[in-house]
């Protein structure tokens, strides 16, 4: 049994005591989301050194980071250091998107060194061994795609993206439309080119029963990405995304009722007027089903920044109803990440989402926030750091900028207004 089909047996598993222990409700509180299909718990039933976390409705809001073998100067090793650094920093989930070199070894090093849920894009390998094989990704055979599926299944992968909702209608309709960015998704346009050469169906949609039936069998969470997301302003919210959307609906509703978990993954380039919307559609066409955010970026001109578009995009989407934050790093639109730009990019991604989750009234982010503001009222620096989102830059600054002796920052000096203010008004304050 999936945790789906559990959870509508009115059975409570050990992975939906475990997250309600995490998020600070009952079991019978996930057991119902599970059952509706508002939360989903990625965990292939293969996996043994995974820590299950829930995504969705009601729980704290959840960031993933992507890593992954491109290019020939890829490195095994540098990749494992940032699942390392992200899950270090706090990612809830890590993404393998290899696209060459050993894919297999990179997956396999992934499973085994996080205790996290692990997601890949099945495509990416099969269009690369295909491309390897024939020459060209373009001669990838249908069955070859559903052997890399089953093999990536059975090696415990938690969650697959994939595109299954790109029509060769929606296909058409982008053609006519004339986007100012026909399609920026690396999966959905590589499976475009491969539909458009055979002039055949998506075979992630005409053979979606197929996937369904894999997914099945290892509980694997399927993560709906969306193709045709917009990869500039001016073209969110356009009749190419929204038609893909409505389909993504379709198949939200036979993945529950096969018994399989599903999520939507979503933009991309949003302006911030259309956030509110692009989630309410979401949430109204795939019968709430858990919001995976790609950021999103809120501008198209922060190349070096793009962090802090998607951590503002992120922030307002989450707000909205979003669950789950996609991290975006400073490198985006311009190579591949390092080490320290994973980290930076996870630490905005729960930024945005920390912040989402006190306006949405989540009383254990209060709580977080309030220790703060209280420590920092007392000037106990050591637990104003413990408690900072990213306490060793906090406590780095902190050494290399202020005196060891003083009490106050180097921005205020001696003018501390939080030291006037206990002075004067006689509240208690606690040294360093």
């Amino acid at each position: 049994m999936t945790q789906l089909t559990s959870a509508r047996q009115g059975i409570i598993t050990p992975e939906m005591e475990e997250v309600a222990l995490k998020e600070g409700v009952t079991p019978e509180f996930i057991r119902q989301g599970v059952a509706e299909g508002t939360i989903v718990i990625p965990r292939n039933v293969k996996r043994r050194n995974i820590v299950p976390i829930g995504i969705g409705k009601g729980l704290r809001t959840k960031v993933s980071a992507s890593v992954g073998l491109y290019g020939d100067r890829a490195e095994m090793g540098v990749e494992i250091a940032k699942i390392k650094a992200a899950v270090e920093a706090g990612a809830d989930a890590i993404m393998d998107l290899s696209v060459s070199g050993d894919i297999n070894a990179m997956r396999e090093a992934s499973l085994t060194s996080t205790p996290t849920p692990v997601g890949t894009l099945p495509i990416y390998q099969a269009f690369a061994e295909a491309a390897r094989k024939y020459g060209s990704s373009l001669k990838m055979e249908v069955e070859e795609l559903f052997e890399v599926i089953e093999r990536q299944a059975a090696e415990g992968v938690d969650f697959f993206g994939l595109h299954c909702g790109l029509t060769m209608e929606i296909v058409e309709r982008a053609q006519r439309e004339g986007r100012v960015d026909p399609l920026v998704s690396y999966g959905g346009s590589h499976l475009m080119g491969w539909m458009l050469y055979h002039r055949k169906e998506n075979p992630l949609y005409e053979h979606y029963d197929r996937l369904l039936a894999i997914a099945y069998k290892y509980d694997v969470t399927l993560s709906l990405a969306d193709g045709m997301r917009p990869g500039c302003l001016a073209d969110s919210l356009d009749g190419a995304q929204v038609q893909e959307l409505v389909v993504l609906g379709e198949l939200v509703r036979r993945a529950r009722k096969a018994g399989v978990q599903v999520m939507v993954k979503g933009p991309g380039h949003v302006p911030l007027n259309k956030l509110k919307t692009t989630i309410a559609l979401e949430k109204s066409l795939c019968q709430g089903a858990p919001y995976f955010v790609f950021g999103p970026v809120v501008t198209d001109i922060a190349a070096g920044y793009d962090h802090i578009s998607a951590a503002i995009g992120g922030a307002i989407s989450a707000w909205a109803g979003a669950e789950f934050i996609c991290y975006v790093t400073s490198a985006e639109h311009l190579g591949l990440p390092d080490i320290e730009q994973v980290r930076e990019g996870v630490i905005a991604a729960r930024i945005a989402a920390h912040a989402a989750d006190l306006a949405k009234g989540a009383s254990k982010a209060y709580d977080w926030d309030l220790a703060l503001s209280r420590a920092r009222k007392e000037l106990d620096w050591q637990k104003q750091i413990s408690l900072a989102i990213d306490p060793e830059r906090a406590s780095k600054l902190r050494r290399e900028r202020s005196e060891a002796s003083s009490l106050a920052c180097t921005m205020c000096g001696k003018y501390c207004a939080m030291a006037i203010v206990s002075h004067y008004l006689g509240t208690p304050r606690l040294s360093c």
